[in-house]
């Protein structure tokens, strides 16, 4: 015998019945554990990064020698420690762990420094000397256009023929407007602890939305097969994307630390240091210009949009793309041009 069909009443009450997220009671009564809850194994190093206050530069000289020697330190790893690729990018090859022969954003990484506690290696990485020959430096979208400097090609979408709908109409309007930038601001900062395992293996917990991204960054990183890298992450909701690439610079650090030391490495970073050197959503400059008749139909529309993508291209490719194809939004143009700048 057949079922007979769900009342609306019914339907109604199963789409608006509540229901608790798996770890909504834990993380209100403080029980969800994250990574900085794990009991901190021993021989732990505890590392801090040294990051440029240049936004473009030369890097004349990096002299680490006094940070070796300064008490508790136990290795201060630079671009030259890498025994793979200094890189941690999700696509293009474009971001590397440490800098090397420049530097492009004030916050981007010099150095780490491992020591037996997080104070020696915050007080050691001021011992370094470093010496810069300062670079002109393009921050807005607006600097960007001028000089024709993006980091990915600039795409167009046409359907058509926008400019002459727009000559023809009997009504014009044009608009710039600026969409500000976020920082993701997830709860529980970039955070990442190394364990060492038999052979040249590497154990990871990574505050990631990524791991098995964080796996090849880190095995590309420390020139180790896939398989020698396992990465665990407990709880992956809450980073709004923060998290989606840019673990893997903290999760190759440490795992570099622990390759060279054999000893647990463990890295924080402070809320400060981790909007410094971690991407944000980015920034918008938009131009729209529409042709339209006395009822407000739209007869031809262009869309220009620019955004600040930073100086590596992350995942700026998919996130201007979705702008180009949501900028119609519930719409249809006959007559349209979409252009996309990544600057």
């Amino acid at each position: 015998m057949r079922n007979p069909p769900l009342s609306r009443n019914a339907i109604r009450g199963t789409v608006h019945a509540s229901r608790h997220h798996d770890s909504a009671t834990k993380q209100v009564a403080g029980e969800a554990l994250y990574i900085d809850d794990i009991a901190e194994p021993k021989d732990l190093l505890n590392l801090y990064i040294a990051q440029s206050d240049k936004a473009h530069a030369k890097i004349l000289k990096l002299d680490v020698s006094a940070v070796r020697h300064a008490p508790g330190v136990v290795v201060v790893l630079t671009a030259d420690d890498v025994p793979g690729v200094n890189d941690a990018s999700p696509i293009a090859g474009d971001d590397p762990v440490f800098a090397e022969e420049i530097v492009e954003y004030a916050g981007q990484s010099l150095f780490a420094v491992a020591a037996e506690t997080l104070d020696q290696a915050r007080a050691a990485a001021k011992l370094a000397i470093i010496e810069y020959e300062e670079l002109p430096a393009i921050v807005t979208v607006e600097q960007a256009m001028a000089a024709k400097s993006f980091v990915l090609p600039t795409r167009e979408i046409r359907r058509g023929d926008a400019t002459a709908s727009i000559k023809a109409a009997k009504h014009r309007l044009t608009q710039r407007f600026e969409i500000g930038g976020q920082d993701h601001f997830y709860l529980e900062g970039h955070v990442a602890l190394a364990l060492p395992g038999e052979d040249d293996d590497i154990f990871v917990y990574s505050s990631t939305q990524h791991p098995t991204e964080i796996q090849h960054n880190v095995a590309k990183f420390l020139d180790l097969s896939d398989h020698a890298v396992t990465v665990e992450v407990r709880r992956v909701g809450g980073g709004f994307g923060g998290k989606e690439t840019q673990g893997a610079w903290f999760a190759a650090i440490a795992g570099l630390t622990t390759k060279l030391t054999r000893r647990p490495a463990k890295i924080r970073l402070d809320r400060d240091d981790d909007m410094i050197m971690t991407g944000k959503r980015h920034d918008f400059v938009v131009t729209v210009e529409m042709g339209f008749d006395d009822n407000g139909r739209v007869s031809g529309a262009e869309f220009i949009f620019a955004s600040r993508c930073g100086r590596s291209a992350d995942l700026s490719a998919s996130i201007n793309d979705r702008a180009m194809f949501h900028a119609d939004n519930c719409y249809y143009f006959e007559n349209v041009t979409i252009i996309s700048h990544r600057c």
